[in-house]
């Protein structure tokens, strides 16, 4: 009997470079079964994305597991299983391309999250969802800002306040 070899031609090859490629220009995946959804709606997520400095790819799972292999991004076999396509996320705004995937969900797509590589962690589809519901870091700094702010604002009404209990106005200065 012959033994079976794979037969590996240069097309293949080349696709998965340009897949490695691709993902070393991200920091984090979000896979997606996409199955059910219409062309228009994968365009408008994709617009979406954009918009975040995000991509949304359909990949070949085979490709995309070697892929993310060969860039040192191993663990996420398992999400990389049926029609798959991977919201590809640059810097830290994963919860803001969850956030976009789980709300195009709601509006009544057939897109499902099934999970994410994130930092290298890989994330459950659970877990990237509670990410979405996080604030974005841009949130996170003016909420800083505004409390850092309150006590030089309270101050000052205060100060003016004094002044002009003494009979003071600012224009008299």
């Amino acid at each position: 009997m012959a033994e079976f070899k794979a037969h590996i031609n240069q097309a293949k090859i080349d696709a998965i470079k340009e897949l490695r490629e691709e993902f070393s220009d991200y920091d984090a995946y979000i896979f997606t079964d996409y199955r059910g959804m219409t062309v228009a709606q994968i365009t408008d997520i994709r617009k979406a994305l954009r918009k975040e400095s995000a991509a949304y790819r359909v990949v070949k799972n085979r490709y995309a597991k070697i892929a993310l292999n060969e860039i040192d991004k191993k663990g996420a076999d398992e999400d990389l299983v049926g029609p798959t396509a991977v919201a590809l996320v640059k810097g830290d705004t994963a919860n803001v391309v969850a956030k976009v995937l789980f709300q195009a969900a709601k509006d009544g797509t057939s897109i499902k999250v099934k999970g994410a590589l994130v930092d290298g962690e890989l994330l459950s589809s659970e877990q990237i969802e509670a990410l979405s519901k996080l604030p974005t870091k841009l949130e996170l700094i003016a909420s800083l800002m505004g409390t850092m702010k309150a006590p030089v604002q309270k101050l000052a009404a205060t100060l003016l306040a004094y002044v002009e209990s003494k009979g003071g106005s600012d224009k008299e200065a």
